[in-house]
């Protein structure tokens, strides 16, 4: 159940960032995995999505240290 009371801090929003980040990033990385006979590595796409993942676990640590402020 949820409590009324609760609120979304910057330590939630940021573990909630470094975790998303890091699955995207696994998830990118297994879907060539997956697909290793076919040519061509990592394209250009999965390059920008790579990136973005990394943003995002890297936007995510910092925010774990902001504490419990609200969001």
């Amino acid at each position: 159940m949820l409590r009324e009371d609760f609120t979304l801090t910057k330590r939630h929003i940021g573990i909630i960032l470094l975790v998303g980040g890091i699955l995207g990033f696994i998830g990118i990385i297994g879907i060539d995995i997956v697909n290793a006979g076919r040519e061509g590595g990592i394209g250009p796409a999965q390059q920008f999505a790579l990136a973005i993942m990394i943003l995002t676990a890297i936007v995510g640590a910092t925010l774990i240290p902001l504490g419990d402020d609200p969001a």
